[in-house]
Parts: C-alpha cells; structure tokens; sequence
C-alpha cells in the first residue's frame, strides 16, 4: 500500500509539473536580438564592383573591416502581445558599423503594429529622414511545416519554412505555447509564435533571447508619420534609386 500511495502521489507531481511547464501564454512580451552577418553583406558589396575600377579600393577597404569589425552586427527589439495584437518596437542601431556605410540590412526602420483578427497591420517607417505612415493587411507568406525543431528561450519550437514575396525564403521556429500567429517585423501566421526567423539570403537572423509571460499591456497602432499606401511607398523607393535586395527589404 505504501508502494502505491508513492507512485500515485508521484504520477500527481508529476502531472501537474507537465501542466505547469505546457500551459499557454497569450500576453507578454519577447525580447529579440537582431544578428545581420557583415562580412556576407561586405562580400556582396565587393561582387556588385568587381568589374569596376573601384575593386582594388573596395577590396583593400573590406580586408581592414574584417580586422576592425566583429563579423556580427547584434541590434535588439521588443514585441509586445495580447488580445491576439502585437507591437513591434525596434532598438538603435548607432553600434552597429556597416562596410562603407552600406547598413540597410541592419537598420531597423520599422515600428509595427498588427492586429491578427482584423488582418491589419500599420506600420511607421523612419527613412530618408522622413517618417511615413503604411496602413494594409497582414503580409501573405506560403508556409510549410517540417520535422524541425529547436529550443529557444526556453520553448520547444518547430520548424517551418516559407516564401515571401514570391522570392525571399524564410526559414521560421515557433511555438504553440504561445497562442498568437506572430513574429518579429511584420511576420505571421504560423500556429505561435516565431521565436527564431532567418532570411538566409538576405543574412539576417532574428533571435528571441527572453520572453515575460502574461504582462498585461494596451497595445494601440503608431499614429505618428505622413499617410501612404504600400503601393506609393513602393514607387517612392524606386524614385529614389533602391533596387534588388534593398528594395525588398523596405517592403517587408
């Protein structure tokens, strides 16, 4: 009898650990680090003007980056959750110095508000020392999940891949622990939310580093910038010279 009082008394303990340790999450806030891969982005640089007369220049400029530079770039960011909204409240990124100034990668331009059952997401964008006011429906990103798993901040995630834009890849770790389909920037819709995004081409990598549940909080959308359409946006950009990978990364 003993015996068994023991192993019930265990089976309870136990129960209500996993209990515990599995309940939901749907309000709080995650703290992200931002990693952007310099000597990537550096590289790239040199490729665009290996034809030109610039690349002896560029390339003697690169080999003293490397020497005085940490291949990482690291910026941080905070996104608040609840009542199935999120903000998105990017960290300076004064510490971060790119190869000839060239930093779109790791500049973080974007204060992003969504809200997940309207389908709405308002977006201030700071650039061309301007600030600018996007107000549209959540991004539409193809998903698929595979066998992938990882832990991150102390959640089980797993793995799911997906395509934005038609072109940019994306690879994605979430958990269902935390019940809202969200992520860092302006990414969605996954069952959780993403802890760890890449953009692998783009050599950009967001990390969640820590996550406060159940942080009761007032979540309301950016107010502050000059009204404009995705589309107006997206012509602005072209106006103003941004091309490629650059033009993409404005728009995502």
């Amino acid at each position: 009898m003993k015996t068994i009082i023991i192993l019930l008394i265990g089976i309870l303990t136990g129960n209500l650990l996993f209990a515990q340790n599995s309940k939901f999450v749907t309000a709080g806030t995650i703290d992200y680090d931002k990693s952007v891969n310099m000597f990537a982005i550096g590289r790239e640089i040199l490729k665009s003007v290996q034809t030109t007369s610039l690349s002896t220049v560029y390339a003697q400029a690169f080999d003293q980056y490397k020497k005085t530079h940490p291949q990482f770039g690291v910026v941080k960011s905070t996104l608040i959750f609840a009542n199935n909204k999120t903000l998105y409240t990017p960290g300076k990124t004064d510490n971060v110095v790119a190869f000839m100034g060239i930093n779109l990668a790791v500049k973080q331009l974007s204060t992003v508000y969504t809200d997940l059952s309207a389908n709405k997401r308002v977006v201030q964008k700071d650039i061309f020392d301007d600030r600018f006011l996007l107000t549209d429906s959540l991004s539409k990103i193809t998903w698929k999940i595979i066998g992938g798993s990882e832990d991150i901040a102390g959640y089980k995630c797993r793995e799911a891949h997906g395509v934005i834009q038609d072109s940019v890849y994306i690879v994605a770790f979430y958990t269902d622990r935390i019940r809202i389909n969200s992520g860092p920037e302006s990414f969605s819709g996954l069952p959780g939310m993403i802890l760890k995004l890449v953009l692998p081409n783009e050599h950009i990598t967001w990390t969640a580093t820590k996550v406060t549940e159940n942080i009761a909080a007032t979540i309301e959308p950016p107010k502050k910038g000059k009204p404009l359409t995705n589309k107006d946006f997206y012509n602005l950009l072209k106006k103003a010279g941004q091309a490629g990978n650059t033009l993409k990364l404005h728009m995502l």
